[in-house]
């Protein structure tokens, strides 16, 4: 029995030959376009290449290899091997057959110029309207250099005046410099355009409508049912619900605000309101379990179809969204049917269909997004489902349990489905990923079916007769208002979104390759996990249980600390010194002197900075007395400097020798600070020296309207150079001098300052008595908090509103910047 089960190469051979053909036929022809995107070869090149293998293949089938050679090359060199190699070579053929020729009859041919252009063309889309331009895409009929028309094809973008319209199919023509789309380090608008084949791109022009007509009839139609659907949702609801439904059914999200779309983003929400197979594939298992309940399943089913396909006409069935509509589809089809192996060959061979239509589609993320959540739906969302049924039935009787299960699978693990397989793609190009989506997701999906439904109901009633679509539109209202209000509740959750940052594209093949060989190896991992187990015994199974648990602390402690682009301004409980840790939007750290404690600034910096980079891009000097500095030089050793901006007399005192003799040691730069003297901190930010001394600096940190002034080397000649605060102006936030010490800090220093926010560092039972009791009466109708009191402080800002959060209360909401 056992030799029975044993997978030979003949019987994995049949495996992958008739029961996955498709699959691997369309991995490698996907495979080939990459191939022809990095190897630049003639297309007649590759298309030689796939006949010369054909001919192989079909030599191969005739005059059989396996009998010439032994294993593995026998098991590897068959037909079908070959044939993958065609579709390698036809991939490639195809990619290169979509590069275009920009000839005299390509309108970029014309790109660049230094003279304007006379272009002829007409509307292949309706104007994408925003608040301070319109964009228009504009398919070329003409164009003329001066010396009269000549024929010309191809797309381009234009960037017309928001106070003109237009309309789909309009004749128009165009007076204008073409450009060649740009690019930079972190977005290529050119790649993007390219891949809507769109290569030309005029950023100001004059328009003049023309008499006639182009484009298709019939899209006339649908655009202008869409655009009268458009202006009923917003005489049908308020702002911001109008806006939100606008994305949501028609996907026009251009109305709604930034903040909400960085909400919805931040969230892990923004595939309500993005049209993509990840957002019809959701809607389109949510159709299914509503009219189920109703029609049953079958009838269900082909309603949810019907659902999907009027809804793509709805929102203007373009490309990308007929395509995801495709995926969506293909996602219910597969759950219906229940056979993995026939829902992936259908998957790979819709992925081939459309990139053999247009290749460019495999770098297009709407793409990326849509194929890997059909792909989670059809391979995870029947085990999750059968996974949580076993475990919930088990503790709960079986009617409730069994209807706990359906909705726990409905709304939970749907989407958790799709999510698992998109968030490499989402991290890779929005450089972020929302852990509270996980929890949000499951809040919000319960609603959608009933915004969907009713909403659209409403709009295509208000088509009829409008007092009809308003009553269904106030029956709608609630459930969109609920949307909203969850989404920004869960946007003020804090660390709810890690920012990553560059993410590199092979994090995304390991994940996949894992994920994958997890997937389809899982009874063998398990078989594996089981024969360990008895192996090893109950020790084995429990350090394998101890090494999941510290694997998965290490992967919190990594994202915690992972830069959320914001500045972060902590304020450290270091005593009766000071101790300033800056973290930048895009996580560099800087720290400002650091108090007397080692043990204490080590366990501040060993809480903030990463586990996996433990350094410091910046140490700031601002004053040399012992107790500012004493903890420095050993805490260096744990957290080096990449460079040092130094500021007082080196000789102040024994730690401030000490620190300056380790620096030279280590050979770490320093840098003298001089009046004026800018520091950049990237992303905005500068710290500014204001003034120095002997006794140190005055330090002014500035980020978009955040402005903080750190008077860590406080002198009485400063105090006098800066006009006592006249010379500075309202601050966000100050610190006061020497722990409170009264002389160093005036009355006229406060007020002239006027800071939001007063911090005061000092310890609970200061030697000195510190603060002075004058100084607590200049600052009693400001806002403070005290290191011995609060311990650490932390100010994030996003250089507009500024948020507190410490130690030892709770979190002060947010403040506007002025």
């Amino acid at each position: 029995m056992q030799a029975a089960d044993t997978p030979t190469p003949g019987r994995i051979q049949e495996r992958l030959t008739t029961q996955l053909p498709l699959m691997w036929f369309s991995l490698a022809f996907l495979a080939g376009i990459v191939l022809g995107s990095l190897v630049s070869l003639s297309i007649w090149v590759w298309v030689g290449l796939a006949v010369i293998f054909l001919l192989v293949a079909i030599a191969s089938r005739i005059f059989p290899l396996s009998s010439f050679l032994s294993p593995p090359l026998s098991f590897i060199l068959q037909p079908f091997t070959f044939i993958l190699f065609v579709a390698l070579f036809l991939g490639a053929a195809r990619y290169q057959y979509s590069v275009p020729k920009f000839d005299a009859f390509h309108i970029a041919f014309y790109n660049d110029r230094d003279y304007d252009l006379l272009i002829t063309g007409y509307l292949v889309e309706p104007p994408d309207y925003r608040d301070n331009y319109t964009n228009l895409r504009v398919e070329v009929e003409k164009v003329d250099t001066g010396d009269g028309d000549l024929p010309a094809q191809g797309l381009i973008l234009v960037r017309a005046s928001p106070n003109q319209t237009f309309e789909y199919g309009q004749r128009i023509r165009l007076r204008g410099k073409l450009k060649t789309p740009p690019e930079n380090e972190d977005f290529s608008y050119r790649d993007y355009l390219a891949a809507q084949r769109v290569h030309s791109y005029m950023t100001s022009a004059e328009i003049t409508v023309l008499p006639g007509e182009g484009g298709n009839t019939f899209l006339r139609g649908l655009y202008a049912f869409k655009q009268k659907s458009f202006n009923n949702i917003y005489r049908l609801f308020p702002d911001p619900e109008s806006s939100l439904l606008a994305g949501i059914l028609l996907g026009v999200d251009t109305g709604l605000t930034k903040e909400l779309q960085d909400a919805f983003k931040n969230t892990g929400t923004a595939h309500i309101i993005a049209i993509s197979g990840f957002n019809i594939s959701i809607i389109a298992a949510l159709f299914v379990t509503f009219f189920s309940r109703f029609l049953g399943a079958r009838n269900g089913a082909i309603l949810a179809v019907i659902g999907i396909a009027s809804y793509t006409v709805l929102v203007g069935g373009d490309a990308a969204v007929v395509r995801a509509a495709i995926m969506g589809t293909l996602a219910l089809f597969a759950r219906q049917i229940g056979r993995r192996q026939f829902a992936l060959n259908t998957l790979l061979a819709v992925a081939l269909i459309m990139c053999l239509w247009n290749p460019l589609y495999l770098w297009d993320v709407g793409f990326q997004l849509s194929f890997f959540a059909t792909l989670g739906l059809i391979l995870y969302a029947e085990p999750f489902s059968n996974f949580a049924n076993r475990i919930i039935t088990k503790y709960l009787p079986a009617s409730t349990g069994e209807k706990t299960a359906k909705l726990f699978s409905e709304f939970v693990l749907l989407t958790l489905a799709a999510q698992l397989t998109t968030i490499p793609i989402m991290a890779y190009h929005f450089q972020r990923i929302s852990l509270v989506s996980f929890i949000a997701n499951p809040f919000i999906l319960p609603a959608q079916p009933a915004v969907m439904v009713v909403g659209g109901l409403a709009v295509l009633l208000s088509l009829a007769w409008f007092p009809l679509g308003q009553i269904a539109a106030w029956i709608a209202w609630p459930f969109v208002v609920y949307t909203i209000r969850i989404v920004e509740l869960f946007d003020r959750v804090p660390h709810g979104t890690i920012f990553l940052g560059d993410f590199s594209v092979w994090f995304v093949i390991l994940f996949y390759a894992a994920l994958l060989a997890l997937t389809f190896g899982w009874s063998s991992f398990r078989k594996w996990i089981r024969s360990l187990g008895q192996k090893t015994g109950a020790v084995g199974v429990g350090s394998v249980l101890v090494a999941l648990v510290i694997g998965l602390l290490l992967v919190w402690r990594a994202a915690a600390a992972i830069p959320d682009g914001l500045l972060h301004v902590t304020f450290l409980d270091v005593g009766s010194a000071d101790g300033v840790l800056i973290k930048t939007p895009s996580g560099k750290s800087i720290l400002i002197n650091g108090g007397e404690s080692v043990t204490r600034l080590s366990d501040h910096l060993g809480r903030r900075i990463s586990s996996f980079d433990r350094k410091l891009d910046w140490l700031v000097v601002a004053a040399t007395e012992e107790e500012q500095v004493a903890a420095l030089p050993r805490v260096l050793e744990r957290y080096p400097p990449d460079a040092v901006l130094w500021s007082g007399n080196r000789q102040a005192s024994f730690s401030s020798r000490i620190l300056n003799e380790y620096l030279t040691l280590k050979g770490i730069p320093v840098i003298e600070t001089r009046k004026d003297q800018a520091l950049d901190l990237g992303d905005g930010a500068t710290l500014t020296v204001l003034a120095t001394g002997p006794r140190g600096a005055v330090l002014l940190l500035e980020y978009g309207n955040f402005r903080t002034l750190l008077p860590v080397g406080m002198s009485f000649e400063a105090q006098e150079e800066l006009g006592y605060g006249e010379e500075v102006g309202p601050v966000s936030v100050l610190l006061l001098a020497d722990s409170g010490y009264a002389a160093s800090n005036p009355e006229d220093w406060v007020y002239n300052l006027n800071p939001e926010l007063i911090v005061l560092s000092v310890s609970a039972a200061d030697q000195n008595g510190m603060p002075d009791e004058e100084t607590l009466e200049i600052v009693k109708d400001f806002e403070l908090f005290r290191t011995d009191r609060n311990g650490w402080i932390e100010i994030s800002t996003n250089g507009a509103q500024m948020w507190v959060d410490v130690e030892r209360m709770m979190p002060v909401e947010a403040t506007d910047v002025p």
